[in-house]
């Protein structure tokens, strides 16, 4: 393995081999099928990462003005480039408008917004609805985003109004519907709903009718947190299938996911250096150089990630891992098992390619760590990876 030992800590790992795995693996799946597939930049923006999926020929699924020119800037095709988001400001529209992006509108009083400012551009805006179809995703409450009372999507209580808009209009251009139900979903059968709805109302709807060509299903798919190491790519096969044997479309309809956590996810490691253990009254604690900053997931969702100590052998102990920002919600596993663990280790932090480096903070002001990236054995710096890869746009 190669030797970690000489980088400061802390840093993320990418696994480049992995990812290339991985993204050819989702490529292979959805291709067979007839499906494209958008990379949702927004869980890893790291531009090497960005570059070997844009590489592969994905799009990019955006929910920020910045991530649609971030997408540009790292050569995603524009008409490749899906822009979402309940809160685009007139900016961020008029953005989309000059690059010719795909907007997914998420409420009626969005669309008569992108419709005025699109008549005073003299623009004309192409654009999908998104819709709540009102199906469980069954998975932790601040990610799931497709029940009715939701701020993601037009209710179809709602639907009939914004297609009569689109229709009325010479400044929309209506191209489709756009689902999202959630993520991290571990269990096919809410995209099999989710199907079975789409089915529904894209018959009750007409949508065929009012010129939709495009049906955008999102995407979701979870990742093994537990067993990262024997899980590492995800089942793209039964994942796909599940769409291509339930949705009941007209032929010409072509159909879209947005991956990102299912891509990226198990590539990265957040590799960290024991600072102190501390002998509390009644537990241990790991303190280390990591934080909430450099993965934000555990105190925020109460994700369990899979930590290694990968510097030790000794007899098993039990340990609350903490980082060394100033808030109690800074840990990373509580009765941990870890090897007898001592100032000086190393621990990785496993499943960290998706939502670590995108969501990181500078809260205390701690500096954000450089990405080193392993491929075919070789640690690489981004200066080092450039100069190997010199057609890849950092």
């Amino acid at each position: 393995m190669a030797d970690l030992t000489t980088i400061e800590t802390p840093f993320y790992l990418y696994d480049l081999d992995l990812l290339e795995e991985t993204v050819s693996s989702a490529m292979k799946e959805a291709g067979s099928r007839g499906f494209f597939v958008h990379y949702a930049i927004k869980a890893n923006n790291n531009p090497v990462v960005a570059g070997i999926i844009r590489d592969r020929g994905l799009g990019a699924d955006c929910v920020s003005g910045n991530e649609v020119l971030k997408s540009i800037e790292l050569g995603f095709p524009r008409k490749g480039i899906f822009f979402a988001g309940v809160g685009k400001t007139d900016r961020e529209i008029q953005l989309a408008l000059d690059e010719g992006i795909l907007l997914n509108c998420e409420s009626v009083e969005e669309l008569r917004v992108i419709e005025e400012i699109a008549e005073s551009a003299g623009r004309t805006a192409r654009l999908a609805l998104r819709v709540n179809p009102s199906v469980e995703a069954f998975t932790h409450h601040y990610i799931a985003t497709g029940m009715d009372e939701n701020k993601f999507g037009i209710s179809t209580a709602h639907l009939q109004d914004a297609l009569d808009i689109c229709h009325g209009s010479d400044f929309l251009d209506f191209v489709g519907l756009h689902f999202h139900i959630g993520s991290q979903i571990t269990s096919l059968e809410p995209y099999k709903r989710l199907c079975e709805r789409v089915n529904q109302i894209w018959k009750d709807f007409d949508i065929s009718g009012y010129g939709g060509s495009l049906l955008n299903m999102g995407g979701g798919l979870g990742i093994d947190y537990d067993d990262p190491e024997g899980n590492p790519i995800p089942d793209f096969a039964s994942f796909f299938t599940v769409f291509s044997q339930t949705l009941k479309l007209p032929g010409s309809i072509s159909i879209h996911f947005e991956l990102g956590r299912s891509l990226t996810g198990q590539c990265g490691k957040i590799v960290t250096r024991v600072l102190y253990t501390k002998q509390g009254v009644g537990k241990k604690f790991v303190i280390t150089d990591a934080g909430m900053t450099e993965l934000m997931r555990p105190s925020l969702y109460q994700a369990v990630h899979k930590i290694k100590n990968i510097s030790s052998s000794g007899n098993p102990q039990t340990y609350d891992i903490v980082g060394p920002v100033c808030e109690s919600s800074d840990v990373f596993a509580r009765d941990a098992t870890l090897p007898a663990t001592a100032r000086g280790d190393l621990l990785q932090i496993f499943s960290c390619g998706a939502y670590a480096e995108s969501m990181t903070l500078n809260f205390n002001l701690r500096e954000k760590p450089s990405p080193v990236y392993l491929s075919e054995g070789k640690l690489l710096t981004a200066g080092n990876y450039q100069a190997v890869n010199s057609t890849t746009n950092l």
